[in-house]
């Protein structure tokens, strides 16, 4: 991927599902991932990293046991680890996540949601 760009509304077009991130670069050990979001996600927590969201389009909520942060396009939230959290968009958004190689998408739970960590377009 040297010297070529990467053009996010090309990228999001390849996504069909919701809840499962892909991969479209790496910067030393960190991955940059998009991912189409709706509904509820679960709650769930990484105990080993911090978790980045970066709305591209539409709104997200990310819900705290004790608190709410909405976001909409252009904004960002880092999640510190260990933070049980749960994202939640009444409308399709779209996202992009940041975070170490290898992270898995519902971190300390294993479920339905849980996705192929690696997995790139």
């Amino acid at each position: 991927m040297i010297n070529k760009k990467i053009n996010f509304k090309e990228k999001f077009s390849k996504i069909s599902e919701h809840w499962s991130p892909k991969i479209i670069a790496e910067m030393n050990d960190y991955q940059f991932k998009l991912a189409k979001v709706k509904n509820k996600f679960i709650w769930h927590k990484h105990d080993d990293t911090d978790e980045t969201f970066v709305v591209i389009n539409g709104h997200l909520t990310i819900e705290f046991r004790d608190s709410k942060v909405h976001l909409k396009p252009g904004e960002m939230i880092v999640v510190p680890m260990g933070t049980e959290h749960r994202p939640i968009a009444s409308e399709e958004c779209e996202i992009m996540l940041i975070e170490p190689r290898g992270v898995i998408n519902t971190g300390d739970k294993k479920n339905a949601y849980t996705q192929n960590s690696e997995v790139w377009i």
